[in-house]
Formats: C-alpha cells, structure tokens, sequence
C-alpha cells in the first residue's frame, strides 16, 4: 500500500504541476495555477500520515517505509525548485517566455552554483533521516529498525556525495579555456 501511494504521489505531483502550468500560460489564470501548485504538499502529508497509520496498524518498517521518507524529504526540499525549472522551460518552448537562465559554467559563480545544489540535496537528506529517525523512535527497540537505519546511511551517504562535489569546485574551480590555450 505505501509503494503504492509513494507511486501516486510521484504521479500526483507531476498531474499538479501541469494543471498548473495550463492554467498559468493557457488559461491565464496565474493566482489559481499557483494555488494548484500549492496543493502539492498535500501529497506528502497524505504520504506521511499513511505511513504512520501503517507502522501503528503493526506492519514491520522495511524499505518502503524509508523510501517514503526519502521521497518527502525530496518533494519537501527540492519541490520547489523542479517547479521553476519547468516552468522556465515550458514559458519560454511553447509560450514565448524568455529563455532559461543557465547556471554559470566557470569561476565563483558557478562554484556558488553547486553549494547551492548541494544544499539543496542535504537539506532533502536531513529531512529524510529525520523522519526515519522519527519512525525509529516511534516503532522502538522492540521492533525491526534495520531497514530505517540503512536509509539513514544511505541519506548519510547522499549528503557526502554532494558535498563532495560541491568542495571539488571550491578547491579546483572550473575555468575558461583561454584562446591560446584552446587551440
């Protein structure tokens, strides 16, 4: 039931951001587009509560369990800015909107450009391996948290990558080929 749903969610998610943007560009109606696109952590909450409900019912935490953390930290933490990424392209392919702002490919800029990321990503992380401490503490020592805390290592792990390659661009920034250099 919960995989079931985190699939729901996931298609929720992306049904939401269309009607928004159909209603943004096609229907000009941009104050009920982002009230849809406001709907959407609605999916996580139903998302988070069914998972409760089925840890209280007395099922034993497994992977899905985590990965339903793991898909709300997502949603909660990187949500947002899916949506701009594809509201910017869909403004400017199809309605005329200017184009997409490019990250900047080289120096400080685009150093600052992937701690940005990064941080992103960790806080999705952190978000996760508190709800699954959360769901630890709920199901107790008498229960089976293995599969929680492998999440929790995974998360751990996911946060290391990235910030590992957040620090590659600080320590050995990107630069711009010069013209001799080039040829």
């Amino acid at each position: 039931m919960v995989v079931a749903l985190i699939i729901a969610c996931e298609v929720g998610f992306w049904v939401l951001l269309g009607i928004g943007i159909l209603l943004r560009y096609v229907a000009k109606m941009p104050k009920a587009s982002t009230v849809v696109l406001l709907c959407e952590p609605v999916l996580e909450v139903v998302l988070f509560v069914t998972t409760v409900i089925d840890l209280r019912n007395g099922a034993e935490p497994d992977w899905k369990h985590g990965l339903a953390a793991v898909y709300i930290g997502y949603s909660a933490a990187l949500g947002h800015s899916t949506i701009k990424w594809v509201d910017a392209r869909v403004a400017h392919r199809f309605f005329g909107g200017p184009p997409p702002v490019k990250p900047a490919k080289y120096g400080a800029a685009r150093t600052l450009h992937e701690w940005k990321n990064a941080g992103r990503w960790v806080l999705a992380a952190v978000i996760a391996m508190a709800l699954l401490q959360g769901g630890i503490w709920y199901v107790g020592d008498d229960g089976e948290i293995g599969s929680l805390r492998d999440w929790q290592l995974k998360m751990l792990f996911l946060i290391g990558i990235n910030v590992a390659i957040a620090l590659s661009y600080t320590l050995f920034p990107k630069r711009e080929r010069s013209a001799s250099s080039a040829r």
